[in-house]
């Protein structure tokens, strides 16, 4: 990472897709994290096996039961956190875990609406204020000036469908519309933690993988899950304070709000 190695680092949603290769490649690093924390709803269930086949090989990978839509869940996946750091604190938040269901302005309802927002807007803000006090920990602890992953970090997992500026171009593109608005407000969630989290050092930008053949996506997506994952990591080097508060692509561009 820029500024220094992250010693440790938690990505929410990595039973499958982005989350899991991302979990994979930082255990791959040369000189991987002291900790890599992979959250998922069921930790036992048949979707995290490859978790646990991962976590049988590399003891610095910890498996946290996360519902991230419940506070309760959220809050005590944060406690077990701190005790498995024992004293140190967190410097890599990645919320990666997010729905995209087909939706367009004539199928939409509120009550699909709000679940949407309920996965892609309100669980990020639960974990990032939950895991909140470990990041400036980490950050207060850091010998490092400037902002980085290697200090402390919040990146939120988002797209360029959630560009307004690019929206007329791409608005034929996949009839996600709920999808589309809770990025949207993710978006500027992300720009309010950037503010309100500036002083404490913490880095904080949201990120767009490109368009990958995952379940999220599609078969007939641009990018496999290895070759998005590999942008992720080297943008994760890279980032500085210049692109806190921004929208950064798998490639490191950035992007219109």
């Amino acid at each position: 990472m820029a500024g220094g190695q992250s010693c440790s680092v938690l990505v929410t949603g990595c039973n499958r897709g982005i989350g899991l290769e991302l979990v994979k490649c930082f255990l791959k690093k040369p000189n991987p994290p002291k900790v890599v924390f992979a959250t998922c709803r069921d930790p036992e269930g048949a979707r995290a096996k490859d978790l646990k086949i991962l976590a049988s090989k590399h003891p610095n990978l910890a498996i946290l039961q996360l519902e991230t839509t419940d506070e309760e869940s959220v809050k005590a996946a944060a406690k077990k956190a701190e005790a498995c750091l024992g004293g140190s604190g967190l410097n890599l938040l990645i919320n990666n875990a997010g729905v995209m269901p087909p939706c367009t302005l004539q199928s939409a309802t509120a009550k699909d609406m709000l679940e949407v927002y309920n996965t892609n807007l309100v669980g990020p803000m639960l974990v990032t204020k939950a895991f909140l006090p470990l990041l400036k920990k980490a950050a207060c602890a850091s010998q490092q000036k400037d902002m980085s992953c290697g200090k402390a970090a919040v990146i939120n997992m988002s797209t360029i469908l959630a560009s307004i500026e690019k929206t007329p171009e791409l608005y034929f593109f996949m009839p996600v519309v709920s999808y589309r608005c809770s990025k949207a407000a993710l978006n500027m969630l992300t720009k309010c933690q950037s503010m309100g989290y500036k002083e404490d050092g913490i880095l904080c930008a949201a990120l767009h993988p490109g368009w990958v053949k995952t379940e999220l996506g599609s078969e007939q997506a641009d990018l496999t899950v290895e070759e998005s994952v590999s942008g992720i990591m080297n943008v994760l080097c890279n980032l500085s304070e210049k692109h806190h508060g921004s929208l950064v692509t798998w490639e490191g561009n950035t992007l219109p709000w």
